[in-house]
C-alpha cells in the first residue's frame, strides 16, 4: 500500500461510522484513488458542498508523494 493510499483511508476511517467498509483502491498506474465507502457514510466523506472531501484532496495534495494523485470518492 502506498503512502498516499495510506493517507486518505486513516483520515475516512477517522470520519466514517463503518471503518470495515473504507477500501481505498489505487488505478492508472497510481496516479488516481478511489475511495469507496458505505452507502450511510458516503455523505460524511463528501461533507456539505463538497467541504469534507475538498479538504482530503488538499490535504493530500499537501504530501509529498501526494501532490502527483487525484483522489475520486466513488458510489
Amino acid at each position: 500500500m502506498s503512502k498516499p493510499q495510506e493517507l486518505i483511508e486513516y483520515i475516512a476511517k477517522a470520519i466514517v461510522d463503518d471503518g470495515e467498509a473504507v477500501n481505498v483502491v489505487e488505478t492508472e498506474g497510481g496516479k488516481m484513488l478511489e475511495l469507496e465507502t458505505a452507502d450511510d457514510d458516503r455523505g460524511r466523506v463528501i461533507g456539505r458542498q463538497g467541504r469534507v472531501a475538498k479538504a482530503m484532496r488538499a490535504v493530500l495534495g499537501a504530501s509529498r508523494e501526494g501532490s502527483r494523485v487525484r483522489l475520486e470518492i466513488v458510489d
